[in-house]
Order: C-alpha cells, then structure tokens, then sequence
C-alpha cells in the first residue's frame, strides 16, 4: 500500500496531536496511568448517532467511561456484541451503574414509526415497534408527530432498562450480591443536557415489581 493513501485525512491526524498535547499539559502522566489499566464506573448504552458523544456529554476522560452504541440504544437477548460488553464490563471491570441513553430526535425510532421498507435495518426496528405496539393507546393520544416520537424514544429507553435487567449476566451479578444499578436516561440534541426518566434498577425485586406495573 502507497504510503500516500495511508493518510487522506491529514486534518484529523493534526488534531489528535493537539488533542494529545492539550491532554499531557493539563496531567503529564495522564496517558501512562491509563495505558496501564482501565477502571470505569459506568458503562453508557447509547445510540450511535453522531450528535451523541458520550464521554463529552457526562464531562468524563477516557477510561471513566465503558461504551457500546447501536443504533437507537437497543439492548436485544441475540445481540452477542452487546451483550460481550456488559459481560465484560460487569464481570471483569466490576462497573456499578449500567446507563442505557436514548436521545429526542433519533432516526432510528423516526424509522420505525414510518409505514415503508428501510432494508436490513428493518429487522432490527421490530424491536421498537414491539414497544409502539405496546404502547399504543398512550401514543395514539399524542397528536403532535415530534412529541410522539420523542416519547416513543423514551418509552424505547425504559424497555431497554428492563432487558439489561433480565440478562443473565446483570441477573447472575445481582445473585451474588454486586452491586449493579441500571439507569434509563434521555439526552435532548436541542439543549445538550440529560434527563433522567425515573427508572433506576438495582435488584431482582425491583425488576419484578417494575414488570408487574408494565
């Protein structure tokens, strides 16, 4: 391979310097600390949108922070990656809080509510259909679109939350009595801040009676 074709975007190769540089003024030994291991508190579940960086949003350095996005932040018992990494982030890096971020405004659950083929993604929105479906009568009553969807968004992270909960890998934590809450928050693109929607799980219990409701 020509070395030429090696770097076609110089521009981000200059701000990682500067990135890097701004890092090693502000805490000399950051890198060296975090090259030699990783002790995060929290895994984030969030969607893979763009407009959505994690670390920025929350104000935490990298190695704080364990991340999987997808798209619309979907958390499915077939998904072997996703759930690899909360596997990995419960039983190996022991994090305590487990946050599954949805955001307003997601296309992935504008694509859903659509009534026409997208393709491949498709089987991967009957997940949140599911949930509209659900939650029909509720959403039927909402008769502006963009608040519809941004409801469907929210409803779509609280179902989430209860999915991490009835993995075997958060059941299996909660068993053996670690420590492992699960959040359901929401992030706004309009304002750059989070909201927390209530829904905070940190046992078997509560994870039942929290189905019985639903």
């Amino acid at each position: 391979m020509r070395r030429d074709k090696l770097k076609l975007l110089p521009h981000l190769f200059e701000n990682n310097k500067k990135w890097a540089a701004r890092i090693r003024a502000s805490s000399p030994e950051f890198f060296s600390k975090l090259a030699a291991q990783q002790t995060p508190e929290y895994l984030w579940i969030g969607c893979s949108d763009s407009r959505v960086p994690a670390n920025e949003i929350v104000g935490l350095l990298p190695g704080e922070l364990f991340v999987h996005r997808n798209i619309a932040n979907l958390v499915i018992h077939t998904d072997m990656n996703c759930l690899l990494v909360l596997q990995y982030a419960v039983d190996i890096l022991k994090i305590k809080h487990v946050i599954v971020c949805g955001h307003y405004g997601c296309g992935g659950i504008k694509a859903a509510m659509e009534n026409q083929p997208h393709g491949l993604v498709d089987n991967w929105l009957r997940h949140i259909r599911d949930t509209w479906r659900r939650n029909q009568a509720e959403l039927e009553t909402i008769p502006n679109e963009s608040e519809r969807n941004n409801r469907l968004c929210e409803l779509n992270v609280l179902d989430q939350v209860i999915n991490v909960g009835n993995t075997t890998i958060v059941q299996d934590a909660w068993r053996r009595g670690q420590s492992t809450v699960i959040h359901g928050w929401i992030y706004d693109l309009a304002d750059g801040l989070l909201k927390d929607l209530g829904m905070c799980i940190s046992s078997r219990d509560e994870l039942r009676i929290l189905q019985k409701e639903k």
